[in-house]
């Protein structure tokens, strides 16, 4: 999902970036042993993804904005400065360039807020020339799960099975595609380019579950 051609922009404004983000969709792969573990879900795969855009030269960093008035007088001269304004950001996951990446995973829903007022304040500030955020898509990876826990439940002996997941994920207030399209038609995005990518079945490595 994109706003404002943010597919093109990147391609166009930020070629090592671009070059980056489509080495990662040809690359990742969503392997249960790593999605499906109790207590470690959104930061196994989280870290996973950030690690493989910080061997390419992302970082983690806070950005912060400064803004200061000049007094202009007629011949074009600064007569005076104003006082410096300051307003802190927050950490985004990864920064390259003109780029700014969160990766939000099964994180609270509120987050999607934060992630994307920052990147139109950033972007009207001329910091940033797009973003991206990758998530999931809750309802597609939710049936896939269901799939491949029951598969390895065949797997075990009687007395071993359990037919719940060992992962939450009925709760719809969590961070994923669908809560992300939601801000992205009520326009909150203004003219920032965004591009927003999400897991879904086709980014499973066939692999079946394994808890070792």
């Amino acid at each position: 999902m994109e706003t404002s051609s943010a597919a093109a922009v990147l391609r166009s404004v930020c070629p090592a970036e671009w070059e980056d983000i489509t080495h990662f969709l040809k690359t990742f792969e969503l392997n249960p042993a790593h999605w499906l573990k109790a207590g470690g879900n959104r930061g196994s795969i989280a870290k996973e993804i950030d690690e493989m855009f910080g061997e390419r030269g992302w970082r983690e960093v806070r950005v912060d904005l400064l803004t200061q008035g000049l007094l202009i007088g007629k011949n074009g001269v600064v007569l005076d400065r104003l006082p410096e304004v300051r307003q802190e950001g927050y950490l985004v996951d990864n920064f390259k360039g003109r780029v700014a990446l969160d990766v939000e995973w099964n994180a609270k829903d509120g987050n999607l807020d934060r992630d994307m007022s920052a990147y139109r304040a950033w972007h009207e500030a001329g910091v940033i020339s797009a973003a991206v955020l990758i998530t999931q898509d809750r309802v597609a990876l939710k049936g896939l799960a269901e799939e491949i826990w029951a598969s390895h439940q065949e797997t075990l002996a009687p007395e071993q099975r359990r037919s719940k997941l060992p992962i939450d994920l009925d709760t719809s207030t969590t961070t994923n595609l669908e809560k992300a399209a939601l801000r992205v038609r009520r326009g909150v995005m203004g003219t920032c380019p965004l591009l927003v990518i999400a897991a879904t079945r086709d980014t499973w490595n066939g692999q079946t579950y394994s808890s070792t």
